[in-house]
């Protein structure tokens, strides 16, 4: 795929590359948002351009794309291709934007690597991207086609029929297409954007995992609240959701998209294995959701960790589902239990006590911290990573060995 020569050049300056993208990509988005400002309006979350995720995000994409070019010139990596084309069609990139990323990203480059930055180490890194962004705007194009919608236009309007308190900071919107036109299909596990008008008249939008069966009209998702003591600025979807939307508002939700969701025919029996924390039980319902509504008999062992039971949201009906289910059990962890589940575990997720089924597909969502560790015990104890699946909330920060 990267050429001889090519290859040999970025080799060469990826540690120099990769040693400055934190300020590259910080250049990069003061510069593209300041001659292109309309992207901030619906297209780019302004919380994490604040937070810097969105930052760390793009850096650790380009580095690991790099990286496993080199490691592998003649495969491309995509695992790491396939998340970042679902979180694109979920905000509604389209192939033209390609073209401004390349612009004001090389500008940023040259601006900040100087003359290191020579006319051969600029082409080999023109190659590098283009590549990327050429096996991007591929499965993109492909993903729109599934969804049957236009590149881009991926918008609904939906009408909330059902607002429900879960906790003191989670509430779940249950969602009818306002149109009176069927649902798009969607799979258990996968996410939709919100979009949204602040009281600035700018859009902002933010992934919310579908939290029930996808397979029904009506779609729920399930909404905590961002708040600044979770170590990044007030989240303002969320805020916006829990203070101001009630029954018979309407939301602007995109199609539904997302590579970890389940694929296994509705017979199945291969064992499945839901490890989640806090508001990252949103898609392991679902999942669970699907799962009842056809009947399984296949095993599934939930494990969760949580603040305690009443920080638990979903909880009652996690419990209803597994009750529907005759080959599933959970085990839950609280940092402070309660009477609710007197059988839970104390303190923090610790796996290294849990007799996991063989051969079972692993499913993993929660806070990224808590996916790093969970994962690492996971592989530590010989689960191996194919069968590990994991969904982030927010702009990817790839975990170590994404690209591997």
């Amino acid at each position: 795929m990267l050429s001889a020569e090519s290859a040999a050049l970025v080799r060469a300056t990826l540690p120099t590359v990769a040693g400055a993208l934190d300020e590259i990509t910080t250049r990069f988005y003061d510069m593209m948002f300041h001659d292109r400002p309309e992207l901030l309006d619906g297209m780019f979350n302004r919380g994490n351009q604040a937070s810097g995720a969105q930052r760390r995000a793009l850096a650790g994409s380009i580095a690991a794309f790099a990286t496993a070019l080199l490691d592998d010139p003649d495969t491309r990596p995509d695992t790491l291709l396939a998340r970042i084309a679902h979180k694109h069609t979920a905000v509604g990139v389209t192939e033209d934007q390609y073209t401004i990323v390349h612009k004001y990203l090389f500008g940023a480059i040259a601006e900040v690597l100087g003359d290191a930055v020579t006319p051969e180490v600029a082409a080999a890194w023109d190659e590098v991207y283009w590549l990327m962004a050429g096996a991007l705007i591929s499965q993109e194009a492909r993903l729109y086609q599934a969804a049957g919608v236009q590149p881009g236009k991926i918008w609904r309007q939906w009408t909330v029929v059902e607002r429900r308190t879960e906790t003191a900071d989670v509430v779940s919107l249950l969602l009818r297409p306002a149109d009176g036109e069927p649902a798009p299909r969607a799979r258990a596990g996968q996410y939709v954007s919100v979009r949204v008008r602040m009281t600035d008249g700018v859009h902002q939008l933010r992934q919310y995992s579908l939290s029930s069966d996808p397979g029904r009209e009506l779609r729920r998702i399930t909404v905590k609240r961002v708040t600044r003591d979770t170590g990044g600025p007030d989240g303002e979807v969320s805020n916006l959701l829990h203070d101001h939307i009630r029954e018979g508002d309407e939301l602007t939700l995109s199609t539904p998209f997302g590579d970890v969701f389940l694929d296994a025919p509705a017979d199945a029996t291969t064992p499945l294995v839901l490890v989640s924390a806090g508001i990252g039980c949103t898609p392991m319902t679902s999942i669970l959701a699907d799962l009842a509504a056809h009947g399984s008999t296949r095993p599934v062992l939930v494990l969760h960790a949580d603040h305690s039971p009443g920080d638990h949201a979903l909880h009652a009906e996690t419990r209803d589902l597994l009750g529907q289910l005759p080959e599933a059990r959970a085990v839950f962890w609280y940092e402070r239990p309660g009477p609710e589940e007197p059988d839970a575990l104390t303190g923090l997720m610790d796996l290294r006590e849990t007799q996991l089924p063989d051969d079972a597909t692993l499913f993993l969502c929660g806070p990224l911290p808590f996916m790093r560790e969970v994962r690492g015990q996971l592989l530590s104890a010989g689960v191996p990573a194919r069968r590990i699946r994991y969904e982030v909330f927010g702009p990817d920060l790839w975990l170590p060995d994404t690209a591997a």
